[in-house]
């Protein structure tokens, strides 16, 4: 199995676990998702492995992208004056796609917050499994920004198109008792049992028939990976847009300081 940097990789059973190991907040970037979709490529390949779990060290399951990454800012400015330059972002919503195009069910163990494209993350499981404590945020509009990672998709798809406007347009954080009820998440236990209970929610689908779980996953998810692919073009579109603006920058100095940002609408 390759060795990864920022994920570690097991296997227990027939049940194969990523734990994302970039705490405490488990920001991503285009490498950490590659090694996502790696690894579930392995999995896809391993005849002995016929379900999932996605985990994470640290506070939060994955708090989204980290906007004050030096890296990061550097590119956002390269791609202000030379649109071409924004190949990274461009490349890890590849990576995203590589993700959904998976083979064999995902259940993830959101025990923080999975805020922004960490929610999207989290979104590409089949199940979730969370807590009281985790809160969900799709946080873009309060950056003065677009949403990414394919959201504009799979949450409607998900939690209903009403409460995925309700999540993008207020930018709220919701419990995990709230996503519970709303049906983004599948369940919601302590704390400190939200991993075993994924790890028992996976072992439970892998004790069914390979070949009938592929089969009718595949039925299930049909075109789901060509429709996150066709958001992410557009979501990309509106991104590289935004990012241009003075509310961007006033949304992500905002949220740095924790407070509310003094929007200009330009």
């Amino acid at each position: 199995m390759t060795k990864f940097t920022d994920i570690g990789v097991e296997k227990t059973g027939h049940v194969g676990i990523i734990e994302i190991q970039k705490p405490p907040l488990n920001f991503f970037d285009v490498s950490l998702i590659n090694q996502i979709a790696d690894a579930l490529e392995e999995f896809d390949r391993d005849i002995e492995i016929r379900a999932s779990v996605l985990a994470a060290q640290g506070k939060a399951f994955c708090a989204g992208a980290n906007f004050g990454d030096p890296a990061r800012q550097e590119a956002e400015a390269r791609a202000k004056t030379d649109p071409a330059s924004n190949l990274p972002i461009n490349h890890l919503y590849v990576q995203a796609v590589r993700i959904f195009r998976n083979k064999k069910p995902i259940v993830a163990a959101v025990h923080g917050a999975a805020i922004g494209g960490g929610l999207g993350l989290a979104v590409s499981a089949d199940f979730r499994v969370t807590c009281p404590e985790a809160r969900f945020a799709a946080n873009f509009t309060k950056l003065g920004f677009h949403p990414g990672f394919g959201l504009t998709t799979t949450l409607p798809e998900l939690v209903g198109k009403n409460n995925a406007e309700l999540i993008f347009y207020t930018s709220r954080r919701v419990t995990g008792e709230e996503a519970y009820r709303m049906g983004l998440a599948n369940a919601c236990v302590p704390q400190d049992q939200v991993r075993a209970e994924a790890i028992k929610l996976a072992q439970e689908i892998a004790e069914c028939s390979p070949l009938g779980l592929i089969s009718t996953r595949a039925t299930m998810r049909a075109g789901l990976a060509d429709r996150v692919l066709a958001a992410t073009n557009h979501e990309l579109v509106e991104q590289n847009r935004l990012r241009t603006t003075e509310d961007f920058k006033e949304g992500v100095k905002a949220t740095a300081e924790r407070r509310v940002a003094n929007f200009k609408g330009r």
